[in-house]
């Protein structure tokens, strides 16, 4: 298994998008199973977003410096998908606007996934070293075992508060 940070974020990306076509393909009336699937289209948004805040961004910030506007949007991006998702852990699948808060959660997420994937990793693959990006990869990879699973997890609440405060 490679430990490059990048190809790691990516295999994330690819397992979001898997689960967004499940909930796009769900059909109208199946609201238990569209329920299970943002259940893990949460846990999986918030183990990713806890990965890159605590480790790939910091670490990108301060080794890549003209990179700075693009980290600080990333932690912006990352709020609105945080709180989306908070808001959606608190809801339930037949709740009126369940369907269209997920929705706006996908579109959101894809957004942010394709200007990552077509501008910001290349220019950090450019900046830094396979080594670079294997060791920040590898912490990547302990951080996984440790991170939140739920937004109500304390870690990830006080990513969310950080996020307004920072």
């Amino acid at each position: 298994m490679s430990t490059d940070a990048i190809v790691l974020l990516k295999n994330d990306h690819k397992e979001m998008r898997r689960l967004f076509k499940q909930f796009q393909n769900a059909a109208e009336d199946a609201t238990e199973r569209k329920g299970a699937i943002v259940k893990d289209i949460i846990e999986a948004l918030t183990v990713h977003t806890y990965l890159e805040n605590e480790c790939m961004y910091p670490e990108v910030r301060q080794l890549l410096p003209d990179l700075e506007d693009d980290v600080l949007e990333s932690y912006e991006e990352h709020h609105v998908a945080d709180v989306l998702c908070a808001e959606l852990y608190a809801m339930k699948p037949e709740d009126e606007r369940f369907d269209a808060k997920t929705t706006v959660l996908i579109e959101n997420v894809t957004h942010h996934v394709e200007e990552e994937e077509q501008d910001w990793f290349p220019k950090v693959r450019e900046g830094l070293s396979r080594k670079q990006l294997q060791e920040i990869g590898a912490r990547m990879i302990e951080l996984r075992e440790k991170a939140p699973r739920s937004p109500a997890q304390p870690s990830a609440l006080k990513k969310a508060v950080d996020a307004i405060t920072d």
